[in-house]
């Protein structure tokens, strides 16, 4: 009978192990995925929901941001505001940019 609840014990013990490697490698895995993750823009373009116009400037992490938004060079944000695109008035990447009217 002890030999009996021996097996159970070493087989509870394997599935332990299975779980705990598992686990630690989707930690792993999760980790990696952080580290290459490329960094947030620094500006961002908010477009038409049609994608062909641009509707507003956003610094980078703005919440008011849509979805539709793309990341844009620090240039390419300053030429948009030149150009007439509105700057987001919660974020306010025209002061951050020193485009001001």
């Amino acid at each position: 009978m002890l030999r009996f609840l021996e097996r159970i014990q070493l087989a509870d013990l394997q599935r332990t192990r299975q779980w705990i490697a598992r686990e630690e490698q989707r930690e792993a895995e999760r980790r990696r995925g952080e580290e290459r993750r490329p960094p947030a823009p620094d500006w961002l373009l908010q477009q038409s929901l049609g994608g062909r116009h641009p509707v507003a400037v956003h610094v980078g992490g703005c919440h008011m941001a849509g979805k539709n938004v793309r990341g844009i060079g620090r240039d390419q944000a300053v030429r948009a505001l030149t150009e007439g695109v509105a700057a987001c008035t919660h974020c306010r990447p025209d002061t951050e940019l020193g485009v001001l009217d």
